[in-house]
């Protein structure tokens, strides 16, 4: 599968031409997790509406969902100002972090202003 030229001329990628992905709760809008996009990913992704992700620890793409059955539908794909960072808008269906809460940044605060 092959991302459109248009699509990809935009894209900013980093060294491993990779574009970091923020994935948001499509109702919510909260934060659910970060992960990477390589141009494959990124067509996987806009051609079947499943959250499609470049593993870097695994060297390996994977669908969110595949083996948890904790699957994300793509509502929306944007891309930022710059071109550098993807939001993926999703409908999430469980969990959305591997160690199973519903966002890889719950009990993880370093600095709130509560408690002031």
């Amino acid at each position: 599968m092959s991302l459109d030229p248009a699509v990809a001329a935009r894209l900013k990628r980093n060294a491993d031409q990779l574009v970091p992905a923020v994935v948001q709760d499509a109702t919510s809008r909260e934060v659910l997790m970060l992960a990477w996009m390589d141009d494959e990913a990124l067509a996987r992704t806009l051609a079947t509406r499943r959250g499609t992700y470049w593993s870097r620890s695994r060297n390996e793409y994977w669908v969110k969902g595949e083996t948890s059955g904790n699957t994300q539908h793509v509502r929306q794909v944007s891309l930022d100002c710059d071109g550098d960072t993807l939001l993926v808008l999703v409908d999430q269906t469980g969990p959305a972090c591997h160690t199973g809460t519903r966002t890889c940044f719950t009990d993880r605060t370093l600095l709130s202003e509560e408690g002031r």
